[in-house]
């Protein structure tokens, strides 16, 4: 009994496995390590946009992190996933540790599934392999990144191998390792390459024999096309073992596809001309007659051994690859009657010229010989160029670091971006520094650098640093010409593109008027507010054809915008009965504004006739000819108005002016009607909150006060700029600070002078008449149809107050001067005021409201 015993123990235990060869253990280490690869990834993934924020906290890493409560990570999986794809990123192999992970992932799934592991180590080697190597080249490639684009490891190869090769040696090495891995992987047949693209004729050429049989055969009409051999065939292949990867279904069928034909099928094969022609004898494919020209770069000849005298016995020859077999449609494709002779004529197409489409409508064929102007016509500064002071820079952060001690204010980094104004230090301030004290050292900070000004920005939206933007000491001139022949200028894909200078991190900065859709400008006197106008406007004549946008200038000061009066018959928009193309009476700014608000309703209506939402689809519609012109349809080009001291013209005309402004600002930009209002003077009386709603975008230059700025701006800042052009742009949703580019009055005329010399229209575009009251009209003779609509009130204002005073008309009814002067110069013919005394009130003659209902009444019915 106690021999069976012990034979039963020791059964049970050879019938009990290790746990660690138990399939269910097995697969649930798989589940686990696959959930902390996929959990890895999203860390990973995190990091690229959230590294920033959580740099500081897992630099500096205790044990004690672990425990805090109020520690909190902006990465998505918090502590875990900061510390994690910090270790890989910052202290790995950067982007390349997403390798890392696949490799996790991959090994995973092979427990899963209760594979063999001998069979992942091999690719395992090479994917570590590969990640040191990409890890070196993302190290040299971004080089200058603040990001950790190699890690530490990618950084310590790359200052290694550049300190002991050099930089060119580090090139070459790396091209070498790429080429190196191209020939492992691939194993290429580079002798096919020297095929590719070649003629049949320089192929065959040197071989005895091949011309003679390769001969075209003039009364066939079969076209032999000879399949070529893909110099990358064993690519997917390669990869794949390289990788350890099972191969796909595709190479399975291009074993299939490869077997010999046998003669059945071969037989059973219809002899089309356009298939490759198989001899059933020898089971292989039989040479066709072959042309003697060129073939394109898509096609490659492969020339059978046997039509050059090859005597080797060769194997059956492999069936045509599908994707290479060409079956002719009845109609013969264009590009093979390359490879046929002259067989007589071909039957013409059924069409006619008269069933082709109509093309399109082309608005630039009226001046299809106009010429954009040329840079050389603007001048190119030397002070363009941009030099860095190393000694001045480092001391600047010194003061700044310094002045913020001094207030027991930490820092944990500074970096300096130079522009061609300011230069922007971001400050990162150690943990527990709250932001509104670093911005009340405003003063202390200037005081520190002997700066003219500086403006902190806490923080910088979307970096989670705080900004101190500090003038230079020697400023760069942002030229029109260096705007100009930038690449984001020329390849700017915008409605109306306005090139306004550089960023504070001196990139370009090209704005589109379409989506601003209207701008307002505002600074002092001369900060550059009328050179920002003529780079705007001088960015629109390097862009746009005459036919695509019209200019409708207004000018209160007469000689701003005097220039421009040359573009009459190119770029300029006018009212049927003006005599100059700019505009500077004010009279005929109120007719050019009701215009334009005519235009406005009259564009809807096209719109609304058209089915569309805006311009744009409109005029495609019309240049598709999906218009009938015949009802009235037409083109319309984009229309700008461009007002120069827009408040001389409130002060003059009030509400006459402020009306059809707000009107044009609610409706018309989606009819392409834009409005650049400027002035000096940003106050709440010139610029009212019905302007300052439809005006988004805001452009400030430097302003006196404070309270200008947010008048402007809503919110502070233009009042510490430098002026020169320095201006701060409100618009998208951010204040973006830029140095306006500069464009003299020379460069100016040229580029006018290049643009009048050309061809233009016949009459400017012209704008609909407004029919409004004369001003020019004698008060003498007036009819009951002449009054004013507010010539009523006015003259019960003027009854009830017994004075006659053209000024109290302005403030009581808030009329412009010319209005007021006219409904009194009406009164003084009805006889309720005498004649003017200079500048003493008029007499009044009227003295009840009574006798002046009963004259009112006798003068409309009489």
């Amino acid at each position: 009994m106690a021999k069976k015993k012990t034979q039963k123990r020791k059964s049970r235990k050879k019938a009990s496995t290790p746990f660690y060869k138990d399939q269910r253990y097995i697969r649930i280490t798989g589940i686990g390590l696959l959930a902390l690869s996929a959990m890895i990834f999203f860390a990973l993934v995190s990091y690229l946009m959230t590294w920033q924020l959580d740099q500081d906290k897992v630099l500096h890493f205790s044990w004690s992190i672990f425990a805090e409560r109020d520690l909190r990570m902006a990465n998505w999986l918090g502590r875990f996933g900061a510390f994690v794809a910090c270790g890989l990123m910052y202290w790995g192999f950067g982007v390349a540790s997403f390798l890392l992970v696949s490799l996790l992932a991959r090994f995973s799934l092979k427990l899963i599934r209760l594979e063999s592991w001998s069979t992942f180590l091999v690719p395992a080697r090479r994917m570590v392999l590969l990640t040191f190597f990409l890890s070196l080249v993302f190290s040299a490639a971004f080089a200058h990144s603040a990001f950790p684009w190699g890690g530490a490891v990618g950084q310590a190869l790359y200052l290694w191998i550049s300190n002991f090769l050099g930089s060119l040696g580090l090139v070459l090495f790396i091209l070498f390792l790429m080429a190196a891995s191209f020939i492992w992987v691939v194993n290429p047949d580079l002798r096919q390459w020297a095929l590719i693209g070649r003629p049949l004729a320089v192929q065959l050429a040197g071989v005895p024999g091949a011309m003679a049989r390769a001969s075209v055969d003039e009364g066939s009409d079969d076209t032999q096309h000879a399949r070529f051999r893909n110099p990358f065939k064993n690519f997917a292949p390669s990869l794949s073992r390289f990788l350890g990867t099972p191969t796909t279904s595709s190479s399975t069928t291009e074993d299939t596809s490869s077997q010999p034909l046998s003669s059945s099928a071969s037989s059973a094969a219809p002899a089309d001309a356009d298939k490759i022609q198989i001899d059933q004898k020898e089971d292989r494919p039989r040479p066709a007659p072959a042309k003697q020209l060129e073939l394109g770069l898509d096609h490659e000849i492969k020339v059978d051994p046997l039509a050059m005298g090859s005597k080797r016995r060769r194997k059956k020859a492999p069936m045509a690859d599908p994707s290479l077999e060409i079956n002719k449609a009845p109609q013969p494709d264009p590009t093979l009657d390359l490879f046929k002779e002259q067989e007589g004529p071909k039957p013409k197409s059924s069409g006619t010229a008269m069933e082709q489409p109509q093309e399109n409508y082309d608005p630039k064929a009226d001046l299809s010989s106009y010429k954009l102007p040329a840079l050389e016509l603007l001048h190119e500064y030397d002070e363009e160029k941009l030099e860095i002071d190393k000694s001045d820079l480092q001391e600047q952060c010194s003061n700044i670091i310094d002045t913020l001690r001094n207030y027991k204010i930490e820092i944990t980094k500074i970096t300096a971006t130079i522009g061609p104004t300011v230069t922007l230090f971001e400050i990162v301030p150690a943990p527990g520094i709250r932001i509104n004290k670093i911005k009340n050292l405003e003063d202390d900070i200037a005081l520190s650098l002997s700066a003219l000004g500086i403006r902190i920005i806490a923080p910088i939206p979307g970096k989670g640093t705080v900004g101190i933007e500090v003038p230079n000491k020697k400023r760069q001139i942002v030229s029109a010409r260096e705007v100009f022949r930038s690449t984001k200028f020329k390849e700017a894909k915008l409605t109306l593109p306005i090139g306004l200078g550089k960023t504070i991190s001196n990139e370009v900065f090209v704005a589109d008027l379409a989506k601003m859709p209207h701008l307002l400008v505002a600074g002092a006197t001369g900060q550059g507010k009328s050179v920002g106008i003529n780079q705007m406007l001088i960015s629109l004549l390097y862009k746009m054809h005459p036919s695509e946008v019209k200019l409708i200038m207004i000018d209160p000061k007469m000689v701003e915008l005097s220039l421009y009066s040359r573009l009459e018959k190119h770029f300029m928009a006018m009212l049927p009965d003006q005599e100059e193309p700019i505009i500077t009476d004010t009279t005929k700014v109120i007719h050019t504004l009701n215009s334009l608000c005519i235009e406005m309703d009259q564009r809807y209506q096209l719109l609304k006739d058209a089915s569309v939402r805006n311009l744009k689809e409109y005029n495609k519609r019309f240049t598709n000819r999906r218009l009938n012109p015949g009802k009235g349809h037409r083109y319309l080009p984009y229309l700008v108005l461009v007002i120069d001291e827009f408040a001389d013209l409130i002060m003059t005309a009030g509400k006459e002016i402020e009306i059809p402004i707000a009107r044009l600002a609610q409706k018309a930009r989606a009819v392409g009607i834009h409005l650049i209002l400027a002035t000096q003077r940003p106050s709440v009386n010139i610029i009212t909150g019905m302007i300052k709603a439809n005006f988004p975008a805001r452009l400030a230059f430097k302003v006196q006060q404070k309270v200008d700025s947010r008048t402007i701006l809503d919110t502070g800042g233009a009042d510490q700029l430098t002026g020169m052009g320095d201006m701060l742009l409100s618009a998208y949703g951010k204040i973006i600070r830029l140095q306006c580019a500069f464009v003299d009055t020379p460069e100016v005329e040229r580029v006018i002078e290049h643009i009048s010399s050309q061809q233009g229209y016949l009459e400017p575009y012209i704008l609909p008449e407004y029919t409004g009251d004369d001003t020019g009209k004698s008060a003498e003779g007036v009819s009951a149809s002449d009054l004013d609509a507010l010539f009523d009130e006015a003259a019960r204002l003027v009854v009830g107050s017994q004075s006659g005073s053209t000024s109290m008309l302005q403030r009581k009814l808030q009329l412009g001067y010319n209005r007021a002067g006219r409904i009194m110069d009406q009164m003084e013919a009805l006889g309720i005021v005498g004649g003017a005394q200079g500048s003493k009130p008029r007499e009044v003659l009227v003295f009840t409201e009574t006798e002046l209902d009963q004259m009112l009444h006798d003068f409309r019915n009489g």
